[in-house]
């Protein structure tokens, strides 16, 4: 069974020092490993003189799924920085999300524990400050109207709280519908209502929806 989970809403920077050296912390929602590898890219241009550019990241990956995940201590000795990075995140439920840790060295030598602290602190840090999103299992419900009846359909769906993610216009029009999984009965009642039984609803793949 799919399992609620959080993400960021947007990039979000913070920065920490530890005995001089410099943790800045960037966090961004992803949906994708293709999205999660090019932030990070980004993140290590723009600090390309940065004595180090750990990184995290967590797609789709929540308990009892499948999903991918991948640290990356760049220099820093074996587990003292992606791992830590990323049990923080995986450890307060998010996912879809990447994070980088750019270190500017300040002379002091942390050791590991003291490095493990200083990255997995500045992640934990920088979600306290981010705005945070709760998505929820949900399932997209496919529904097939007839011509003469898609337009109101189409209507009154953009009108409700349920989120028209696609329409279809062939021999008959389609519409892809995003309802929270607790909401499905909820809204195959509002549908027959809507449409006095016209309408043909089937139960697609399972996604995940802001709540």
């Amino acid at each position: 069974m799919p399992v609620p989970y959080l993400t960021v809403r947007d990039v979000t920077e913070h920065e920490i020092e530890v005995r001089h050296s410099r943790f800045i912390c960037a966090l961004a929602p992803v949906d994708s490993e293709d999205a999660a590898r090019e932030f990070v890219a980004g993140r290590k241009r723009r600090w390309s003189d940065a004595t180090h550019n750990c990184s995290a990241y967590v797609i789709g990956a929540q308990p009892g799924h499948s999903g991918a995940q991948k640290a990356d201590d760049d220099g820093e000795p074996g587990g003292t920085a992606g791992t830590p990075m990323l049990e923080v995140l995986s450890r307060r439920g998010y996912a879809d999300v990447a994070a980088v840790v750019t270190r500017y060295f300040g002379g002091v030598l942390l050791g590991a524990g003291g490095l493990a602290r200083a990255y997995g602190g500045a992640v934990s840090e920088t979600l306290d400050r981010a705005e945070s999103v709760r998505m929820i299992p949900a399932r997209v419900v496919r529904v097939t109207a007839d011509h003469a009846q898609a337009g109101r359909l189409e209507s009154d769906l953009r009108a409700s709280p349920y989120a028209l993610r696609h329409v279809d216009y062939g021999d008959r029009v389609t519409f892809e519908v995003n309802v929270a999984l607790d909401g499905v009965p909820g809204f195959e009642e509002w549908l027959a209502t809507a449409t006095a039984g016209r309408a043909v609803p089937s139960l697609g793949e399972h996604v995940h929806v802001a709540e």
